[in-house]
């Protein structure tokens, strides 16, 4: 892996430890996250109840305003009287706000006295409510009746006497907008609305109609006098908590709507108090972590990986000489790096001289061998003058060429950089070259011309190449030319995998014989088994030149070519008698 790369497989040192971190702290992370769940359920119970007090208290404050106006309905029932009794209400009625009428009602239900008027009903005296002040009570609070006023409002009656015995009552229409409690109450929770409704859970008056839900009677059954919380969701669609305290017995009940407070809600509001201290205490303990093993490990074993790298290219004189800085395992892990470059550097030098040695020794014995070669052709040459039969000559001749070639593939060996390959296109030139001039102690003229692509070859390819090359260039000799001389081209090429050795001949210098058959032949035997031991094939067949073009095609590895600049042409070998 490259320095500074990301880890891959296995999870690094840095990602464990923040894991066991991470386990280790989970826990306590937990323990945070139930203490503030208990704190919201803590605050929402104490929350409601704040809302259902305010409640409680804006219906008091508005059962204070009903009560003071019986009080002051029993004030007036002695000046509701005479004459002036309508103009003595109407005066009363600029005074004080929040009074829609002042009516003063005779022992039979009738109208005697208002300032603005009222209609006139005849089943009055049935009502309930004037029945109750009949009988005896002294104050009745019932919505007004379609009579006395022609928009909701709450109607405040006190019983009138003359004498000890009924007679009447004294009247006071309230107007609903002025028994509604105001928004400006400070116990009221942010975002709060108020509202009036009736027993069947109408509302009368609201603070914002969005606030609330539809009309639903379901709180007038279970309010009773000790009032009522319930969440539910407001015509806008919002969540929002409610509560209902009674005004007027079943008859009125004020409505205050809060928005609901989730979960996330109030966990954003209490960020500071109650859920950021646990969270951040496991975020820094995370990054303390991270830091400290980034700074400790991972930076001194990506130093040491870079090191080692390095060692991986063959480098070994650089020495981890940074993590003298660093804690005691890192610097005795850099430690052991160095002694593995020394003992990895001297055991390169003694495994470079052994081959330096063993090069040595499979040089000389090349060289020997290549000696022993020359010797062997020069004993053939010795017989070969010694006999009289051409046909034997002939045939110590091709003997003493193939002898040659074998020595020429020895030399090549010693002589190069590598005793494991040769490039055969130096080779085949100097092979082409001693074939040639091996010729021109007979007189014959021979025009050469040598194109070869770079391969690198290894020595058990290289002698078959080399003795087909022999068999098919003497052919050319002792057939084509017929001690005429003529012109020979050797042609080798390299095609991806296949590799191509083309040698042809073009008859006779004059050019006036005509192209010799290709058949069967010991040199064709030869050359077909030389390209068989080569994995390849050799073909045969006229060229338009007068001559034979023969060709060994046979297999080669891609990282056997040496890519160099096109290969030039070389210079024409002539060799006279």
């Amino acid at each position: 892996m490259k320095p500074g790369s990301a880890w891959r497989g296995p999870a690094s040192i840095r990602t464990r430890l923040l894991a066991a971190l991470a386990i280790a702290l989970l826990p306590v992370l937990i323990l945070g996250v139930v203490q503030s769940i208990a704190a919201f359920n803590k605050d929402e119970v104490v929350r409601r109840e704040a809302l259902l007090a305010a409640a409680e208290r804006s219906a008091a404050t508005a059962q204070a305003r009903v009560e003071s106006s019986a009080v002051l309905l029993e004030t007036l029932d002695s000046q509701a009287v005479g004459l002036a009794c309508s103009q003595k209400l109407a005066q009363v009625l600029g005074r004080l706000p929040g009074y829609q009428n002042l009516i003063r009602i005779d022992a039979i239900g009738r109208v005697s006295c208002t300032p603005l008027g009222a209609s006139i009903d005849l089943a009055r005296r049935d009502a309930d409510w004037f029945t109750r002040l009949r009988d005896g009570d002294n104050l009745v609070v019932t919505p007004a009746p379609a009579g006395l006023s022609k928009e909701p409002a709450l109607l405040a009656a006190v019983r009138a006497e003359r004498g000890g015995t009924f007679d009447g009552a004294m009247v006071a229409v309230i107007r609903l907008d002025s028994l509604r409690p105001e928004k400006r109450d400070a116990g009221l929770p942010a975002g709060a609305e108020v509202a009036l409704a009736d027993g069947q859970g109408v509302y009368l008056t609201q603070t914002k109609p969005e606030a609330f839900p539809a009309q639903s009677g379901a709180w007038t059954k279970t309010t009773g006098r000790e009032g009522l919380v319930f969440e539910a969701r407001a015509r806008s669609g919002e969540p929002r908590v409610y509560a209902v305290a009674p005004l007027v017995d079943d008859d009125f009940f004020v409505v205050v709507s809060a928005p609901s407070q989730g979960l996330a809600a109030w966990t954003g509001g209490n960020m500071l108090s109650s859920v950021a201290p646990p969270v951040l205490a496991f975020l820094l303990a995370l990054i303390a972590v991270w830091i400290v093993t980034n700074q400790v490990v991972v930076r001194w074993l990506h130093y040491l990986q870079r090191v080692a790298s390095i060692y991986a290219k063959g480098r070994f004189t650089v020495r981890a000489t940074q993590a003298k800085s660093a804690p005691p395992e890192i610097r005795e892990l850099a430690e052991t790096l160095d002694l593995m470059a020394d003992t990895i550097v001297a055991r390169d030098a003694d495994l470079l001289e052994s081959l330096a040695q063993k090069d040595d020794l499979m040089r000389e014995i090349h060289h020997r061998v290549k000696n022993n070669l020359q010797v062997i052709s020069s004993l053939v040459n010795m017989q070969q003058r010694a006999l009289a039969d051409p046909a034997a000559r002939a045939a110590m001749h091709d003997t003493r060429l193939r002898i040659a070639a074998l020595a020429l593939v020895y030399r090549a060996l010693y002589q190069g950089p590598d005793l494991r390959q040769v490039d055969l296109k130096g080779f085949l030139e100097e092979l082409t070259a001693q074939l040639v001039v091996s010729e021109s102690a007979h007189g014959h003229v021979v025009h050469t011309e040598l194109h070869a692509d770079h391969l690198v070859i290894d020595p058990d390819k290289l002698a078959p190449l080399a003795l087909f090359a022999v068999e098919a260039i003497t052919n050319a000799q002792k057939h084509a030319f017929a001690g005429r001389g003529g012109e020979l081209s050797v042609s080798f090429r390299v095609d991806g995998a296949e590799a191509r050795l083309q040698i042809a001949d073009a008859g006779g210098v004059d050019n006036d014989t005509t192209p010799p058959e290709v058949g069967p032949g010991v040199g064709r035997t030869l050359m077909t088994a030389f390209a068989r031991q080569l994995g390849g094939r050799a073909e045969f067949s006229a060229n338009d030149r007068g001559g034979v073009t023969a060709q060994l095609i046979f297999p080669v590895k891609p990282e056997q070519s040496v890519t160099l600049t096109p290969p030039a042409k070389s210079k024409r070998n002539q060799a006279a008698a």
